[in-house]
């Protein structure tokens, strides 16, 4: 079944339902508040009767009650011991079937004509008679006007009932047409994306600000990231494709040059080995930084981890990997943040890497406490990094320096590594550099309340 018959089922149902209780409701109340005003006027007739019976003794009764006998009414009197009456009192014989008795005590009720349906207000009172003796005086009214105001009425009630009936299926049809048209849009637009390949957006500029409009809102959004996904998957897949075609083809030309003059020329052969054992290390380094860069993104749980001791042991293993003098400003105290031991070892590690290639000099390393963050910088003296050009270097396969980064092997990944991972440890990889001074790279990583 679809929602949009769901939606009027449901609303003309709960409106069926809400009209049938409420007619129901006025029916009978009507016709108990009806009902009770006419034994009320009946009882009042009776107490008049018996009024009239006591001041006029010397009047026969029969002849007093049939002067005062109401119209479309039967007056019966009952001897006690007895089912048959002493005297009826009537305009109409088919009232004589109406059920009857001896009654010791005054009683009032509402019966129903079996063969006409029609109540009838029944007032049944012990009085004494002509010879002493005490009889039940039974009054009895068909209600004929209350039957046929009855009929009316449900009637009236029936007709108002289609009349809010109809309009409810109306109004339900039109509101789900209207609830429904942006999820038709949105399904629409989901189809066309999936099919044809496209990027389609749904225009939201002329909807009202409601829960409709929120989920039209966040799949736009969720359109502009699965977009931004795809065109990055697709950059990223371009520049390692192009990454690794160079070095394919340099040990494809050396293995054809091998092939070709290898016997004749045995420097042919050395040289074609060592070029190709270093192209092949270029390859597997690109291809472990990509790994380690689809990795980064990766959940993973953090646990409490000094950072000052992190930073101690990679700073000691590049000292004793590298002649070249690196100074460690070694602050006092603990540095503890939440983080993943792995990641902020291949942080620190990709820092000083990047440092040491692109200076020739001495590079500081200095860790200091700002507030709530531990801040890291790695300081070197090398020929700095063009102003344009720093907000691009944590991208990913971008080099300042291309021919020297073609040199040093660098694959361009390293600092996009180094961002992504301080991305996942809630914290900030900046630049501040200056051509021909040099640069400075500051990591900037919550510190732990209980540190």
């Amino acid at each position: 079944m679809k929602l949009r018959t769901k939606i009027q089922l449901f609303s003309s149902l709960f409106m069926f339902i809400l009209i049938v209780l409420i007619n129901t409701s006025i029916y009978v109340l009507f016709y108990k508040v009806t009902s009770n005003n006419e034994l009320d006027q009946l009882s009042e007739q009776t107490h008049t009767i018996l009024e009239t019976l006591n001041a006029n003794p010397d009047i026969p009764k029969r002849e007093l009650l049939n002067a005062f006998l109401p119209a479309n009414s039967m007056i019966r009197l009952y001897e006690e011991n007895t089912d048959e009456p002493m005297v009826v009192i009537t305009k109409h014989n088919e009232y004589r079937s109406l059920q009857g008795g001896y009654s010791s005590e005054e009683s009032r009720s509402i019966m129903t004509d079996d063969a006409t349906d029609t109540p009838i207000a029944v007032i049944a009172k012990p009085i004494i008679w002509e010879n002493g003796q005490i009889v039940t005086l039974e009054i009895s009214e068909h209600l004929v006007s209350l039957q046929k105001t009855m009929s009316t009425l449900f009637y009236v009630l029936l007709v108002a009932s289609l009349l809010m009936l109809i309009p409810t299926m109306i109004a339900g049809n039109i509101l789900s047409r209207f609830l429904l048209r942006p999820i038709q849009t949105l399904t629409r637009t989901m189809k066309q994306n999936t099919t044809e390949g496209h990027w389609e957006k749904i225009n939201v500029d002329n909807r009202t600000r409601d829960e409709l409009y929120d989920m039209e809102k966040t799949f736009n959004e969720m359109i502009d990231q699965l977009k931004e996904s795809f065109d990055k998957q697709e950059v990223f897949v371009s520049d390692a494709s192009h990454e690794l075609k160079t070095p394919i083809a340099i040990i494809k030309s050396y293995a054809q040059l091998m092939k070709r003059q290898g016997k004749e020329r045995p420097e042919v052969v050395e040289e074609s080995i060592e070029a190709i054992d270093t192209e092949a290390d270029r390859m597997q380094k690109l291809v472990e930084q990509m790994l380690s860069l689809a990795k980064s993104g990766e959940t993973h749980t953090l646990v409490p981890i000094d950072f000052l001791k992190v930073c101690e042991d990679v700073v000691h293993v590049f000292q004793g990997a590298y002649e070249r003098q690196i100074i460690f400003d070694l602050p006092t105290g603990h540095f503890f943040v939440a983080g993943n031991l792995g990641q902020l070892k291949q942080i620190v590690y990709i820092l000083l890497d990047n440092a040491i290639k692109y200076s020739d000099s001495e590079i500081t390393v200095q860790l200091s406490r700002r507030g709530e963050e531990a801040i890291l910088q790695v300081i070197d003296d090398g020929q700095g990094i063009p102003v344009e050009e720093q907000k691009l270097i944590f991208d990913r396969f971008y080099r300042v320096d291309q021919a020297r980064s073609r040199d040093t092997g660098e694959t361009g990944l390293g600092l996009a590594i180094a961002q992504s991972i301080a991305k996942i440890h809630q914290g900030k990889l900046s630049v501040n550099s200056k051509q021909g001074e040099g640069s400075t790279f500051t990591l900037q990583i919550p510190i732990l309340k209980e540190s």
